[in-house]
């Protein structure tokens, strides 16, 4: 039966049109709107009906779908005939009749307002769901992560007995082998795309768990629609991460572009490059960006499986945005930057190890225990040790001055014994370098000691001449109380200065 109300479907695209009632018939032809899963045409079927709204967008920041679409005035409603109860040349024109009748929408604000409608709604949209007896819903279970934060509580809308369905009626209509590609792309179009794009905003992580396999579908079906979902969610990235700092849904679309992701053909277009660059590395950037730190890397890696050669790149951008104030998100980081490493080559390597272990170098200084912990940790990774192992000559003097700082000054005990670790393992690596580049750093400590020391008699010597000099005018000067030695010196750098001048 779905097939001939699939056959139905017009060949030409046309704006959506609600159904016009005349003396409680339902009468000419009529299309839903794709936003409300499903687009169709028939003939009368008697009903009482309802004018249904047309989406429109909240003046305020949408968090749920029952925000986005208001509610109809429902005048009453009543329940059309079963789909067993006609004969088979009725039940596409039934069809259509029951998602006209789907298409009002209730207040869940207040659970006793239309009740009754609200089980009629919820009844019809069971009955267009039960027409594919192999199909199974996906969107009872409580949704993936990726709010706005880890530790907030998450707000389920409640219109969500009905959305629900919707949203399996709507899964069911793009999953169905009855429907041509080629059709459905015109009313699966690119306005259908941005108001369901749209929607990851939603507060209910089960919403948007629904929208995740939807888009999938979706971007697997429609072939011709692929590069606009691609631009569309770049887009999404990009006001998150330079305008609003706030989206409730990119945990959702980064787990759909792994998968996208994990299909890219070889090699890869400077498109995906470019998307990698600019829409994915940025995304490091936010402060909320541990709630989708998992699929991020994900897909990071994804790109770096396919082609290696974007290592460097990849490193170069995680410096980019690493954080200095935020000591979680640093480790954080840490841990990403080890499964990069990971699949990291020597060659690519080679062109940022410099900057990198610099940074690396800081990090095992830290005062906070967990970063200094995290970064030291990476030296038990044989893959990470090897590549050093390999470039020692210019890797070594960057963090030996780091770690000997850490076995003098650092407060934690466990971080005491780590560094140690690691400077045993430096030493065992090479210990006529390590030696070397000890005895340099200490050649460097004695210099600097004693250009501090220098500095230091510079001062006096300017201190004891301006308390010497007569003060004119209301000029302010750094006076020490007088003592022996200074008196002595001033007197000394006095004759001096008068010998010279003289």
């Amino acid at each position: 039966m779905l097939k001939q109300f699939f056959n139905k479907l017009p060949r030409k695209s046309s704006s959506a049109s609600s159904s016009s009632s005349k003396s409680g018939t339902l009468s000419g032809s009529g299309q839903s709107n794709p936003g409300n899963g499903a687009a169709a045409s028939g003939i009368p079927i008697q009903r009482t009906s309802s004018s249904t709204a047309a989406p429109t967008r909240s003046a305020t920041v949408k968090r749920m779908s029952s925000a986005v679409f208001p509610s109809s005035v429902v005048a009453g409603i009543e329940p059309l005939v079963s789909f067993k109860d006609v004969p088979n040349g009725e039940k596409p024109n039934l069809f259509v009749s029951k998602l006209n009748l789907c298409c009002i929408v209730f207040d869940f604000s207040d659970p006793n307002k239309n009740s009754a409608e609200k089980d009629i709604k919820r009844q019809t949209l069971l009955e267009l769901i039960d027409l594919s007896p192999n199909y199974r819903s996906n969107s009872s279970g409580g949704g993936g992560g990726g709010g706005e934060a880890e530790e907030e509580e998450p707000m389920f809308d409640p219109a969500w007995p009905h959305l629900q369905l919707v949203y399996d009626l709507l899964l069911k209509f793009i999953g169905s082998s009855a429907l041509d590609a080629k059709v459905g792309k015109k009313y699966f179009d690119h306005s259908f795309i941005l108001r369901l794009l749209d929607l990851f905003d939603s507060e209910d992580p089960r919403e948007r768990d629904c929208l995740k396999t939807i888009l999938h579908r979706i971007y697997g079906k429609f072939m011709v629609h692929r590069p606009f979902v691609r631009k569309s969610v770049s887009n999404i990235f990009y006001r998150f991460v330079f305008e609003t700092d706030r989206h409730n849904g990119i945990a959702e679309l980064l787990e759909v572009l792994g998968s996208v992701i994990s299909g890219f053909a070889l090699p890869l277009k400077e498109e995906h490059k470019i998307f990698l660059s600019r829409a994915l590395i940025p995304l490091h950037k936010p402060r909320t960006v541990g709630s989708y730190l998992q699929q991020l890397t994900y897909c990071v890696m994804q790109f770096l499986e396919k082609e290696p050669k974007l290592a460097s790149s990849v490193i170069a951008g995680l410096l980019k945005y690493w954080p200095v104030t935020n000591s979680q998100k640093e480790v954080m980081f840490l841990s990403e930057l080890e499964e990069i490493l990971e699949a990291t080559n020597v060659v690519e390597f080679q062109k940022c190890m410099v900057p990198l272990f610099r940074r690396l170098s800081y990090c095992i200084n830290s005062s906070h225990f967990q970063v200094a912990e995290r970064a030291l940790f990476l030296w038990n990774n044989d893959h990470i040790m090897s590549l050093v192992a390999q470039n020692r000559q210019m890797i070594m003097p960057i963090i030996l001055p780091g770690l000997e700082r850490n076995t003098r000054h650092h407060w934690n005990h466990s971080i005491l014994n780590l560094t140690l670790n690691v400077r045993k393992m430096l030493s065992e690596m090479d210990e006529g370098l390590f030696t070397a580049c000890q005895k340099k750093l200490e050649e460097e400590e004695e210099q600097r000691a004693a250009l501090e020391e220098k500095r230091r008699l510079d001062w006096e010597l300017l201190e004891a001449a301006a308390a010497s000099q007569p003060v004119t005018g209301k000029t302010a000067v750094l006076v020490r109380p007088p003592t022996a030695t200074t008196t002595t010196t001033a007197a000394t750098t006095a004759t001096t200065i008068t010998s010279t001048l003289a």
